[in-house]
């Protein structure tokens, strides 16, 4: 999926659950602070295959008062961009992307691909399923016309009876967003 190496073919239930916190919304002015994921095979979030990084070097600034990281926690706990890309590589072989609102996981890790590694990559839409989008169109379906705030993880893990968990951390939002892939694809 990334370049250097030949992917496995995606494979139809195989989803890696993705959640960056940044210090900002613009890949390339901002910074990845914290990395998370977790897979999904088969409708089953494996819990065991979670990874959760701390990226070395982040200047956090103001951005601790989103998702609560510090410099201090960067300095004690950061490992190496190129460390997290190569094992995010290794996640995602086979797998389909999963994020809520995916345009930001996808612009700061192509970002970060090219920047740490030299690798070029940019998501291709068939490759990325983003929960954000499924629930805004289930939404208009239903005549709803949503603003941004409806669309918020929280708020729609909230509608859909799913249990509250503390926001902008980066492997428990992607553990929630692999519920609430669970929950909207539900027969």
């Amino acid at each position: 999926m990334f370049g250097r190496r030949r992917p496995r073919e995606l494979t139809q239930g195989h989803l890696l659950a993705v959640d960056v916190e940044t210090t900002g919304l613009t890949p390339g002015r901002d910074q990845l602070v914290a990395v998370g994921w977790v897979p999904v095979t088969n409708r089953v979030i494996d819990l065991s295959g979670a990874r959760d990084f701390l990226v070395a070097g982040a200047q956090v600034g103001d951005s601790a008062t989103l998702h609560g990281v510090t410099d201090q926690d960067i300095a004690a706990r950061g490992v190496d961009l190129a460390v997290i890309l190569e094992e995010l590589q290794r996640a995602l072989d086979g797998r389909y992307l999963l994020a809520h609102f995916a345009q930001m996981e996808t612009g700061f890790i192509s970002h970060a691909l090219r920047r740490a590694l030299g690798v070029r990559r940019r998501f291709h839409p068939a490759e990325v399923v983003d929960t954000f989008a499924l629930e805004r169109r289930h939404m208009e379906r239903m005549g709803t016309y949503p603003r941004g705030e409806d669309l918020r993880l929280a708020r729609v893990r909230e509608r859909y009876g799913l249990p509250a968990y503390r926001n902008h951390d980066a492997v428990t939002d992607a553990i929630a967003c692999a519920e609430l892939y669970l929950a909207l694809t539900a027969s």
